[in-house]
């Protein structure tokens, strides 16, 4: 079970995140995100970065010319959409994609279906936020047989990660408000303690 940061801003969250053992932080280049990071501030961060850490940039409804510009601008090494994009969309981006589905109880699975060439994040849904809610939603209602497969996302706390790595163990797991002081700034202690939690599981 691999471990995305997202939501970083600034350079000390970012090298403290690599330090600690994240295997990707997540850049949200999402003008309306609490999280919302500029380019420029992106590219001086992941210029100082370990090579074997993923760079993701997350997008929404951005469109695929101006999502590889900013893929072969940044740095990155993967993106996350996080709107309502198509699978032609998807189809165009250069870099390997996380197509993200907001869940609810009504969710129907079946559309995961109807995407290729791309992983599958399942997040929170929210009349309000495209992401970030800082909720979870019912993960009983993932199907089994694609639970080690996903990348689960929503109000994933250091409390939670042995439910998750015991009942669901997905590929990746995906966390940002539940390690902040505020939103865009992460919190040293809740970041140690998570990861603490992590490494305990995995060396268990």
């Amino acid at each position: 079970m691999k471990v995305k940061i997202c939501g970083i801003t600034n350079i000390e969250d970012a090298l403290i995140s690599a330090d600690l053992g994240a295997d990707a932080l997540g850049f949200i280049f999402y003008n309306k995100s609490k999280r919302f990071i500029e380019y420029n501030n992106a590219v001086e961060i992941i210029s100082l970065l370990p090579e074997g850490i993923k760079k993701i940039g997350v997008f929404v409804n951005a469109g695929h010319e101006l999502i590889n510009k900013v893929s072969a601008e940044t740095g990155l090494t993967e993106v996350q959409l996080h709107g309502d994009e198509t699978q032609e969309e998807i189809d165009k981006i250069l870099l390997p994609v996380w197509k993200a589905f907001r869940v609810n109880e009504e969710f129907d699975f079946n559309i995961l279906k109807e995407y290729t060439n791309c992983s599958y994040m399942l997040d929170t849904y929210s009349e309000n936020e495209v992401g970030g809610t800082g909720k979870s939603f019912n993960w009983n209602i993932i199907p089994h047989e694609i639970r080690n497969n996903i990348i689960l996302a929503g109000g994933i706390t250091a409390a939670k990660i042995e439910e998750i790595y015991k009942n669901i163990s997905p590929a990746w797991i995906d966390v940002s408000s539940s390690l902040e002081s505020y939103p865009g700034k992460k919190d040293k202690t809740k970041l140690t303690e998570f990861f603490n939690s992590i490494n305990k599981l995995r060396n268990g």
